[in-house]
């Protein structure tokens, strides 16, 4: 595998070279960007959120079109962008629909710093079940498929089908876990997801070291986990963040030093609290690359007996502790993705609404000062 590091930090540096020193002002501001009921959709669910190179914001979900809830379903694909930091946002497009009762569904998003191609991997669902016999928890039948598009997001790829890559023996199916992927500081692309199994789910993660011209599957973290989020420390473990139903009301946290080929022992992070839902956690900042202190942002709906009180944390320890949290929404919300913006701002793209978690997708634009009530903002060393 090639290194890319040189390249990645050049890039990552002109990403945050807009970045204001701390001038003490909170911002926080949002916007309703994905409503029910408008543009003929009956339900929006499963946000995914990236910033491009160029600070173009792409907001990709599932549009339900006829009838809420997951598939077996009719769901199409569909991206909106905003060229001014989430304050207005493109028409509806649609990215993936297929005919009659066929999902493209739980999207999640990499771009690649160095080419600038931009991958969404979602799961295909078709409307039908399973009729082996079989005694199978699930019976859908679903693949993995990937568009890409190397023009910000302006035109998009056929879809490319990657199940028979990446899925195993004896597994039901494998599918991507919704959210945002990464790239390494080496170069390496890497999505998170999990595959089921009879048994149980299975967390892992899928990876590309050619900028995704073929993708690669290890041993996975364990079971009893699926819905997950990557994040490279600066040691340079990987670390998955875990929807987890291993009997704790709580985020699950396993890493690996060899890009998931072994994993250290699954732990339950009492410390994020949850009622099993998916969840965001992207890096914020790295000491790497001129920043006064690493951290890392971590979003959910944090309560353990239901889909309420959206929050973001911050830790500058590599999510060994969380000490900054903040309410975004307190009533009914559930999934989310976090983002970094052009000029250092973050992103937060979720589920929320009134008497259900899934009335509409807002954005949430925020910076430090706001987060931590002024004790913290985003500096460079000179």
């Amino acid at each position: 595998m090639k290194t890319m590091a040189t390249t990645l930090l050049l890039v990552t540096v002109s990403l945050l070279s807009q970045c204001e020193a701390a001038d003490n002002e909170p911002l926080f501001e949002r916007r309703d960007v994905f409503v029910a009921g408008r543009d003929n959709v009956r339900e929006y669910r499963i946000p995914a959120l990236a910033t491009t190179g160029k600070g173009t914001l792409i907001a990709v979900c599932d549009a339900r079109v006829e009838k809420r809830g997951d598939a077996i379903n009719n769901i199409d694909l569909v991206m909106k962008r905003s060229f001014d930091a989430g304050r207005t946002w493109e028409p509806l497009k649609v990215l993936a629909d297929f005919p009659g009762q066929q999902a493209a569904a739980d999207p999640c998003m990499l771009i690649d710093r160095t080419t600038g191609t931009i991958s969404v991997c979602y799961d295909h669902v078709l409307a039908e079940l399973d009729r082996s016999g079989r005694r199978k928890r699930e019976r859908r039948m679903i693949s993995l498929h990937m568009i890409q598009s190397r023009d910000d997001g302006r035109t998009w790829s056929k879809p490319t089908d990657l199940t028979g890559a990446v899925k195993q023996d004896g597994w039901e199916a494998v599918m991507v876990a919704p959210g945002q992927g990464i790239q390494t500081r080496d170069g390496r692309l890497v999505f998170p997801g999990y595959s089921r199994r009879p048994e149980a789910d299975h967390a892992h993660v899928m990876y590309s070291d050619d900028h995704g011209e073929t993708w690669q599957i290890n041993s996975d973290a364990g079971p009893k986990v699926n819905e997950c989020q990557v994040v490279e420390l600066v040691d340079g473990l990987l670390m998955l963040n875990m929807r987890s139903y291993r009997g704790k009301s709580c985020r699950a946290v396993a890493t690996t030093d060899d890009a998931g080929k072994t994993w250290h022992k699954i732990v339950d992070d009492t410390n994020l609290p949850e009622s099993k839902c998916q969840a965001s956690l992207i890096r914020h900042t790295d000491l790497r690359d001129g920043f006064q202190k690493n951290r890392l942002l971590f979003s959910n709906p944090a309560n353990t007996t239901g889909r309420v009180n959206m929050t973001v944390r911050l830790s500058y320890d590599e999510g060994k502790t969380w000490p900054i949290s903040k309410v975004i929404h307190t009533g009914p919300s559930a999934y989310s993705c976090l983002t970094v913006l052009k000029d250092g701002t973050i992103g937060l793209l979720y589920e929320n609404g009134q008497a259900s978690p899934y009335e509409k997708l807002t954005f949430a634009r925020f910076n430090l000062e706001w987060l931590t009530d002024g004790r913290d903002a985003l500096t460079r060393d000179k």
